[in-house]
């Protein structure tokens, strides 16, 4: 494994490295005025949300690696404490990178990018129209983690109001991932596009009453199985408790478990790799606790056949 340290690369080589690793990334589409009212709009992927009461968010203007300077949105929200986070969606994605050629201070990045200023409920700065989804934000706290090229700023903003477009609600009204087609920024000038056949769920662990049993609570001939993969395992962990002896009796009848039994049972090798294959098919249908059991009906006859 390659083991890199910052002082090893030049500070370009080393940020690639360091948004190649750390990716996808939202992008935070930020509209901000100076003390004269003069707008400014830019996007930026050191960004995400870091709590719920307060709601609070935090983006970084990072410092240029060029030439050192801060951004015209850091020294904005120096001189003032209010701005918008709009969200990007791939509706708008090649007219927000527009927005991030360096222009003079003082241009309006809104009218350059052809987007639609939208007044605000309670802060100055304007609303992007054409963003699903827009946060308006009051600055709490700007930390400066450095002085030269490529420090971060962190802003540190509390939400004051969200605006979301009803077109990406689902029916409960809560936000849709399949409505949003949210971006994200990768390294490079990769970006990531939030398609339906990219977005998938992963049950929560059981908490509190019924703790999940973990890794090692798993008998070894599942824990170390040659054809399940970790995330297989993991979702087999997730269960509360291993199955009884008991509870397997209703899987000799199933065909699956037993055509493998009739062709297989005298080869506990090909036995136990073709039980795992067809836990493996009962995982990837979410069928966790029947794919359990299939596996346990191996680790029973694996512990009949060692007893013999």
């Amino acid at each position: 494994m390659l083991s890199i340290k910052p002082a090893d690369f030049p500070l370009p080589k080393w940020h690639e490295y360091l948004l190649g690793a750390v990716a996808p990334r939202p992008i935070a589409f930020v509209s901000s005025m100076d003390k004269d009212g003069k707008v400014n709009l830019a996007p930026f992927s050191f960004f995400n949300i870091f709590g719920s009461k307060p709601p609070t968010l935090i983006f970084s203007p990072a410092r240029s690696g060029k030439t050192g300077r801060t951004k015209n949105t850091f020294d904005n929200l120096k001189e003032t404490d209010e701005c918008v986070v709009n969200i990007v969606n791939y509706a708008m994605v090649h007219q927000t990178s527009l927005t991030s050629s360096e222009f003079p201070k003082g241009i309006n990045e809104f009218l350059k990018a052809g987007f639609t200023e939208l007044k605000s409920e309670i802060v100055k700065p304007p609303r992007v129209a054409e963003s699903p989804v827009q946060l308006e934000c009051r600055v709490k706290q700007i930390i400066e983690t450095g002085t030269e090229g490529g420090a971060g700023n962190l802003i540190i903003c509390e939400i004051l109001v969200m605006h979301v477009n009803e077109n990406v609600l689902d029916e409960d009204k809560t936000i849709s991932p399949y409505k949003m087609d949210q971006v994200a920024r990768m390294g490079k000038h990769y970006y990531a596009r939030m398609i339906p056949d990219a977005i998938f769920e992963v049950p929560k662990p059981r908490t509190h009453d019924a703790l999940s049993m973990g890794f090692d609570q798993l008998p070894e001939g599942i824990k170390h199985s040659k054809y399940l993969t970790g995330n297989d395992i993991a979702q087999i962990a997730s269960s509360e408790r291993i199955p009884e002896e008991k509870e397997l009796f209703d899987m000799g009848p199933v065909p699956e478990v037993k055509l493998v039994v009739e062709k297989y049972g005298n080869d506990f090798t090909v036995f136990e790799r073709e039980m795992h294959l067809l836990a493996k098919r009962e995982i990837e249908q979410h069928n966790i606790w029947f794919a359990f059991k299939i596996l346990m009906v191996v680790e029973f006859t694996r512990e009949s056949l060692v007893n013999k």
